[in-house]
């Protein structure tokens, strides 16, 4: 019976998509990420996260109603004074959002590699490190009062970290900087010069919000589908968020043509590059969801150019309906990750606990990176194709 009920669903999604308008659909994924790059950084709690919020939820309303808002209370954190300092020479980065502060005036003395005994330790990382056990091993244990990392990016640049402990900061104070002064610091290292680092911020009672949508379907007793999509970052990050948000609106889009048979609910959460916290909030509002609900969700890079696209969900039936749809719509997936994988991020706790979930999420070579703007950072072809099978997943999944 489940076989013969997933053959119909991909029946539906095939047909579905047989019919779509691939014009039609790159002029509304280019409009909207065209809308997106000019809100400027889309960081939580800021102006641009908030322009975001209201340019998403006015796109949102003008598909469906159970339009919502959602907010959560943080302590924004806003930077004053973030450098290293040698020889007179000044190289400016930003803190790591989730660790402390230098004291007051910095921390001054011989630097080295990390782990090391000097006051200041040097260190290279890039943005997925913050999911290995041997970057938090390694901030528990240095001894060293800061840290200069210099960050590593698949381009030039400052490759900002996720704070993912971003309520509980630990460790030495951590200064990120661009690794086009990689040469500059590790050479004085060498030399045996010192170092000051100083990293000096506030924090600001604040309030962000998630964009929610509430489709009511005819039968209240089926399990529920989240539809979801971050949508917060560093940067303006145009490629890294966009497509998600495209794939998002599209799948909006079918469904308030196609009403659902069980309730969907889709959600574009801020707090993403905070450890989720946003994702965290629409949780908590909805206890035990992560075991009972269907997840489709929308990850980093979805149409970033000259990335990849991979699927991921320890489902056969999800992995099978998401791989079908893609293909049908000229854009299958270049990787279909192992079962057994648990998920970085937002959706490692649905994960743990068995829920259902599809992700599909993929490479960039300017993650996390100022750089990642329209129109040179965006694939728009690959965003549409993707959105029009994840479009019809959506529907699939909720009849």
């Amino acid at each position: 019976m489940a076989l013969r009920r997933r053959d119909l669903l991909l029946a539906s999604v095939t047909a579905a998509i047989a019919g779509a308008a691939p014009a039609d659909a790159q002029a509304r994924a280019s409009r909207w990420i065209v809308a997106w790059d000019a809100q400027g950084f889309h960081r939580t709690a800021t102006p641009g996260d908030e322009a975001g919020a209201a340019w998403l939820a006015g796109e949102a309303a003008s598909i469906a109603n159970g339009v919502s808002s959602e907010e959560f209370a943080l302590d924004r954190i806003d930077q004053t004074e973030a450098f290293a300092e040698f020889n007179g020479e000044r190289i400016a980065g930003e803190k790591l959002f989730d660790s402390p502060d230098t004291p007051r005036g910095g921390v001054a003395g011989a630097a080295g590699p990390v782990p090391g005994d000097g006051a200041v330790g040097l260190v290279e990382l890039s943005p997925p490190a913050v999911y290995s056990p041997g970057f938090i091993q390694m901030r528990r244990t240095t001894r060293q009062h800061a840290l200069v990392a210099v960050t590593k990016g698949e381009r030039p640049g400052l490759a900002l970290l996720n704070a993912e402990a971003f309520r509980t900061p630990y460790g030495p104070a951590i200064l990120q900087v661009s690794s086009e002064a990689r040469e500059r610091l590790f050479g004085a290292v060498a030399r045996g010069t010192a170092l000051r680092v100083v990293c000096e911020s506030r924090r600001t009672p604040a309030r962000a919000r998630n964009v929610v949508v509430t489709l009511t379907g005819r039968d209240p007793a089926r399990p529920p589908v989240v539809v979801m999509t971050p949508r917060s970052s560093w940067w303006q990050s145009t490629s890294e968020r966009g497509g998600g948000l495209v794939c998002w609106l599209e799948a909006l889009r079918a469904l308030a043509a196609e009403p659902p048979v069980g309730d969907v609910v889709f959600v574009a959460s801020s707090g993403h590059e905070l450890g989720h916290i946003g994702l965290d909030a629409f949780m908590a509002r909805r206890p035990g969801w992560e075991r009972t609900a269907t997840w489709l969700h929308f990850g980093a890079n979805i149409g970033a150019a000259g990335g990849r696209q991979t699927l991921q969900s320890p489902w056969d039936d999800l992995r099978a309906l998401a791989s079908r749809a893609m293909a049908d719509a000229g854009q299958p997936p270049d990787g279909l990750l192992a079962k057994d994988t648990v998920p970085n991020g937002a959706l490692a706790d649905i994960h743990r606990a068995g829920g259902r979930y599809i992700t599909l999420a993929g490479s960039n070579l300017l993650f996390h990176l100022p750089q990642d703007r329209w129109p040179d950072a965006v694939d728009v072809g690959v965003v549409a194709r993707s959105a029009a099978a994840f479009a019809q997943v959506a529907v699939a999944l909720t009849r």
